[in-house]
């Protein structure tokens, strides 16, 4: 039997996927906030005619220090954002979500992915903004808001909140993921396939997508789990009720 197969038998109880509510509202809620604003004074021309300059200087200050290692580490990311490779991952982590029947953690995985693909093609529409000149990779559609950042931020992030139990680990991996994702966005605009502000703003809505899914999947969770004996098993680092296990503390 598989390795994948013996974590299916067990059928353990799911940790919970949020922790600590209160806190991971205020989160929530600070990033919509961001994103928000980002959005709205892209879309108003007033504040936009003082973002494009800061896009404008930023572009020019990548065209001017663009060197080849560089280039091809942002070239990486830009494959690394492509549908053909973040559509296996997404199935190969829903396979391992199902796998160990972890349905919850897979709902908010799978929403957090199908929102965020919904709102790239309808919001590229709906700001239709134009890309910056001479991109070193082949790009297509509108710039605003960038696809790449979005997929590579709602997918890290999900990806974390679904697979890493609450406690010290997941704000690690959630460090590193928001790290991957600010990288990813920074590679957008140093090839020129970007403006800046698409960059931010396509993180944002990526993190803001995986933040929200699993927000409302967790309450979801939380009001299940209390109408059922046991309900979800605590979160990792944590002992179950009415046992004197050790807190985990790594």
């Amino acid at each position: 039997m598989s390795w994948l197969s013996r974590q299916a038998a067990k059928g353990r109880p799911e940790h919970e996927l949020i922790a600590s509510p209160g806190r991971d509202i205020a989160v929530t809620a600070v990033v919509l906030t961001l994103t928000a604003v980002v959005f709205i004074a892209v879309a108003e021309h007033g504040a936009l005619a003082h973002i494009q300059p800061v896009d404008n200087s930023w572009l020019r200050l990548m065209v001017a220090n663009r060197a080849t290692p560089v280039t091809t580490i942002a070239k990486v990311f830009n494959l690394l954002g492509l549908v053909s490779v973040t559509l296996p991952v997404r199935i190969a982590i829903a396979g391992f979500l199902a796998l160990r029947r972890a349905w919850w953690h897979l709902a908010a995985f799978v929403a957090a992915i199908v929102l965020s693909e919904v709102l790239i093609g309808t919001l590229k529409g709906i700001y239709d903004r134009a890309r910056p000149p001479g991109s070193l990779v082949a790009t297509s559609g509108a710039s605003f808001p960038s696809g790449h950042s979005i997929a590579a931020s709602v997918t890290i992030v999900a990806a974390v909140i679904a697979l890493v139990p609450p406690g010290r680990r997941r704000a690690w991996w959630g460090a590193g993921a928001v790290a991957f994702s600010v990288l990813m966005a920074l590679s957008r605009a140093y090839l020129g396939a970007h403006w800046l502000s698409d960059a931010i703003a396509g993180v944002l809505l990526g993190t803001s997508c995986a933040l929200l899914a699993a927000l409302v999947v967790g309450a979801l969770q939380r009001r299940r789990g209390r109408r059922q004996p046991g309900g979800p098993a605590p979160p990792a680092g944590q002992p179950a009720s009415g046992t004197t296990e050790p807190v985990d503390r790594r």
